[in-house]
């Protein structure tokens, strides 16, 4: 039997990571900004999907990817890959190229991957304006100096793991329509989406620097989402989260577990710190408790077909 090096072992991530705002507060904006410019690559290299699920990202055994993309018959995925360090460009026919993720202007990483596309056959021409930031500077004029700290990036994906797994599991227990868990560049957060089956009202919009038939788009039908913030780049402290659109009368009131979770006006979701469930003694049952909860409030009080929508863990095929 083949040994796994001990090497390997002390690399293994936390599976809960302390996320230490001090070091991750400016390399968050520093990577929302580079998976921005790498989305809409994607965005421009993948067949549209509903409710812009063409645009995100996934989280895999090294980082964040593309996936598989196309273009003139070559495929091709790009990768963030964190335990390297490395954005990495890979294609169908054995080209490659890597740039190293580090601390430098964002105007320097968008020229060096739109150069090395071009490079090696797959040159694309993406909006150069980011998406749900105000006052947005577009990628080719932003000059300032950035910083990036590979260890807080790690730590940031091993957290993402964590919640990919658990929303896996979340997302396994329904039988209607689901989204698997993505990476939404433009909000820099990963969800879980399950559907009603029925059409929503059309929504108000509002988010900066995204057009309003985006927003209407992924909001054409009735969900719940479950989703997970890493916070410390404008919004907060690492969180997880469960909303609803169109929001229920009475789902504010709901009795979400566990007692750490509460509800925010302002956004009208409910709310679990990332340090709450680090904390407790399972936190993937913690959390597994938040998703849940909340999702037995808002499809009650939204009145789904729960009968048909559900199953139990011992359904599973």
């Amino acid at each position: 039997m083949t040994q796994v090096p001990a090497e390997a072992i002390r690399r293994a991530p936390d599976p809960w990571p302390e996320l230490d705002c001090a070091a991750w507060r400016e390399t968050a904006p520093t990577l929302r900004l580079m998976t921005q410019i790498v989305g809409k690559v994607r965005l421009r290299r993948f067949p549209r999907l509903n409710h812009c699920w063409t645009a995100t990202l996934h989280v895999d055994a090294r980082g964040l990817a593309t996936g598989l993309m196309f273009h003139e018959g070559r495929g091709f995925e790009i990768r963030f890959d964190f335990l390297a360090g490395e954005l990495v460009v890979e294609a169908s026919d054995g080209a490659r190229f890597a740039l190293p993720l580090e601390a430098r202007p964002i105007a320097q990483f968008y020229g060096a991957l739109m150069d090395g596309l071009a490079g090696i056959g797959l040159g694309v021409e993406i909006s150069g304006r980011p998406n749900e930031i105000a006052d947005a500077i577009p990628f080719a004029r932003d000059g300032a100096p950035r910083a990036y700290d590979g260890e807080a990036a790690r730590r940031f994906w091993a957290a993402l793991l964590s919640a990919s797994r658990v929303f896996e599991e979340f997302r396994a227990l329904f039988v209607g329509k689901a989204s698997p868990p993505q990476f939404y560049w433009g909000s820099f957060d990963l969800a879980v989406t399950r559907f009603s089956g029925r059409a929503a009202p059309p929504h108000p919009g509002g988010a900066p620097n995204l057009p309003l038939a985006a927003m209407r788009e992924a909001y054409s039908h009735e969900v719940f989402t479950a989703g997970f913030r890493p916070g410390c780049g404008g919004r907060g402290g690492a969180a997880f989260y469960c909303g609803a659109w169109p929001v229920p009368r009475r789902f504010a009131e709901a009795a979400v577990e566990p007692e750490a979770a509460f509800f925010s006006r302002k956004a009208d979701e409910f709310i679990l710190p990332y340090d709450r469930v680090r904390a407790a003694a399972s936190p993937e049952a913690s959390l597994t408790r938040f998703l849940q909860s909340a999702y037995e409030a808002a499809a009650g009080f939204g009145r789904w077909d729960r009968a048909a929508l559900e199953r139990h863990p011992h359904e599973r095929p």
